[in-house]
């Protein structure tokens, strides 16, 4: 049995809890009408004209002074001052009030009038504590100025402790906040334009559309093993199959790999899907789409970002992956063996350089040599085809996939095919990735028999794309890490 240690604090508080209840009140109330947020009732103050209100947040300053109480109240549009009168509220009520701490949640209600200094400020004639906090927040201090500055700095606290960093941190209250404005745009986008949203499932069994390893769990009721997705892409391919010939899902994937500052084994991801059309008609709605994006935002399609100004106007430069490698590396991959790909990436500090396949060379050789040159928006295009095991071979050379990736600031953050269509192809991509399996690949695919029997009913030249959600977001709000952008990003357990 654990025993719970408190500090002198939370003593303290619990202390005041068991006198409020002493004295008949509620510390945790059922509910509060209000009639204004705090930004309202400060901004719709004229002196001309009686406002009266009814407030509710937190209390993250209080300043008593004998008879008078000052205090500042937060909720998530912003802070409004409030002031006491001893002999306005009665004795009973100002007594209650020193029974409050920072970061208590209370109901005010007054009428709004200007102090001295010129602050606009509730006069209360009503307060009602709405819920106790037993434990500090970590406000930190306020300056001259009146400002409220976190005491939370600890990065690792932070991310564990997602609901204080929110409640102190309006930077971080913002990032999310931007988060819901760009996933809210991205929808609207897609609907404008005749895309309906679809969910997939989760939990599959056999995992596909990516190269990764998943998560595996085990499901009783059918005796068999399943896996959390990695990836939506072979479901909604089955949709186009099926005549719904726009498609897209804004979800959650699972991907069994190490966390870095740009990874993170639980993620979002939009995948979209439209039939009759290929990764150059999806290249064009993805710069429409994110220029929009941009401008919706910020008002320009130019913003700096991590010290670099960035410019989404259209169009956005392209280039041949080939090219791209052969220009910074010195390799030309069409005719440069594996010796070559590994002497290159020989003091790369690359885990098992001698036993990764051919594929993973590649995709180490462009990673260290290439995305550190991308940093406006880049269209990278015609991968090798034996990276790109779900795209269709580019017209006029089969060595190479109809495929793009999108690079902003050295950060893959969108990935488009020509979807391959033909069930013949696919099964034999299939049957090699499950030979790379054998040879100890093990993030190659697995063969999906069930997704091969749906394109032998047809499935329409198909254009499709995914755009990391979360880098999306890092980038636009200059969050240098995964985490910054996860409200509640994978941890070590707690020791």
């Amino acid at each position: 049995m654990s025993v719970v240690t408190r500090s002198f604090v939370e003593e303290a508080r619990r202390e005041k809890l068991a006198a409020l209840r002493e004295q008949g009140i509620l510390p945790f109330e059922y509910g509060y009408a209000k009639t204004h947020t705090a930004l309202a009732a400060v901004n719709g103050y004229a002196p001309d004209a009686e406002l009266p209100v009814r407030l509710a947040g937190r209390i993250v300053a209080l300043r008593p002074h004998g008879k008078t109480t000052f205090g500042h109240m937060a909720d998530h549009t912003g802070r409004a001052q409030f002031f006491v009168r001893r002999d306005e509220v009665g004795d009973d009520a100002y007594r209650t009030l020193k029974l409050l701490d920072l970061g208590d949640h209370v109901g005010v209600e007054g009428v709004m009038f200007t102090t001295k200094t010129g602050e606009v400020t509730v006069r209360v004639a009503k307060l009602v504590l709405l819920a106790k906090a037993l434990r500090p927040l970590p406000l930190g201090k306020e300056d001259s100025d009146g400002v409220q500055h976190s005491g939370l700095a600890d990065t690792e606290t932070r991310y564990r402790e997602r609901y204080a960093d929110l409640a102190v941190n309006a930077e971080t209250r913002a990032t999310f906040q931007t988060r819901a404005r760009l996933i809210t745009y991205l929808r609207n986008f897609l609907d404008a334009r005749g895309y309906i949203e679809v969910e997939t499932p989760v939990m599959q069994p056999i995992y596909g559309g990516a190269l990764a390893r998943p998560f595996a769990t085990y499901y009783s009721a059918l005796d068999s093993p399943f896996y959390l997705r990695i990836a939506t892409e072979l479901y909604l391919k089955r949709c186009i199959v099926g005549g719904l010939d726009r498609v897209y899902e804004i979800g959650k994937d699972f991907r069994n790999e190490g966390i870095d500052r740009e990874h993170n084994p639980e993620f979002t991801m939009l995948e979209f899907y439209q039939a009759y059309a290929d990764y150059t008609d999806i290249m064009q709605l993805v710069e429409e789409m994110l220029h929009g994006l941009v401008v919706d935002l910020y008002g320009s399609s130019e913003i700096e970002r991590f010290g670099t100004g960035l410019d989404f106007k259209p169009p956005w430069s392209r280039f041949e992956y080939t090219r791209l490698v052969r220009e910074h590396a010195g390799v030309d991959l069409k005719t440069a063996e594996d010796a070559v790909l590994r002497a290159t990436l020989a003091n790369r500090d690359i885990e098992n350089l001698d036993s990764i396949p051919r594929t993973k060379l590649i995709d180490e050789l462009f990673k260290h040599f290439v995305e550190p040159q991308l940093l406006q928006p880049t269209f990278v295009l015609d991968y090798p085809i034996e990276i790109s095991p779900l795209a269709k071979p580019k017209r006029g050379d089969p060595t190479l996939a109809e495929r793009f990736e999108l690079f902003i600031q050295g950060r893959e953050l969108a990935n488009a095919f020509s979807e391959l269509n033909d069930p013949d192809d696919q099964l034999a991509r299939f049957q090699a990735q499950s030979a790379a399996r054998a040879a100890g690949d093990e993030e190659a695919h697995q063969i999906d028999e069930d997704y091969v029997r749906a394109l032998e009913y047809g499935m329409p030249p198909t254009g499709g794309c995914g755009i990391g959600i979360d880098r999306l977001v890092m980038l636009l709000t200059e969050s240098p890490s995964i985490r910054d952008v996860i409200l509640f990003p994978m941890l070590r357990p707690e020791t």
